[in-house]
């Protein structure tokens, strides 16, 4: 163990009644956002009444390139095309700069949620799930 938290990439998924949401870890780049993607379209489309609420958590999220960045264009997409509004919660420093500088940040997101002492959007997470 080198101390540096892991770039591989994974996702955790919960879907609740009218919300859907997903912690992704490590690296989301070319190698990983298709499955970021398929992991979203799938529990969007995947029975039931559409979640009202799509919410990202960013938390354990290690780099991002452009590829990622257009994953998450794509997500807001898919969700904005079912009524969901996306939510990009506890986002990094390089994350929140990224979003800045491409200027897609009111793009991609719904109305600011309030702001956690690190900094991070605070995100109340469903009391059961695979944490």
């Amino acid at each position: 163990m080198n101390g540096f938290p892991s770039t591989e990439f994974s996702l955790d998924v919960v879907r609740e009644p009218g919300a859907l949401y997903v912690r992704v870890s490590g690296d989301l780049d070319y190698d990983s956002c298709d499955e970021l993607v398929d992991a979203v379209t799938e529990s969007l489309t995947g029975g039931g009444a559409p979640p009202q609420g799509v919410r990202l958590d960013f938390a354990g999220l290690t780099h991002i390139d452009s590829s990622g960045l257009s994953a998450l264009l794509l997500v807001h997409r898919r969700a904005s095309a079912l009524g969901a509004t996306l939510y990009l919660e506890n986002r990094p420093d390089f994350l929140e700069r990224l979003l800045h500088i491409t200027n897609v940040l009111d793009h991609l997101t719904g109305p600011a949620t309030g702001r956690g002492p690190d900094g991070g959007a605070d995100l109340s997470w469903p009391e059961r799930g695979p944490y």
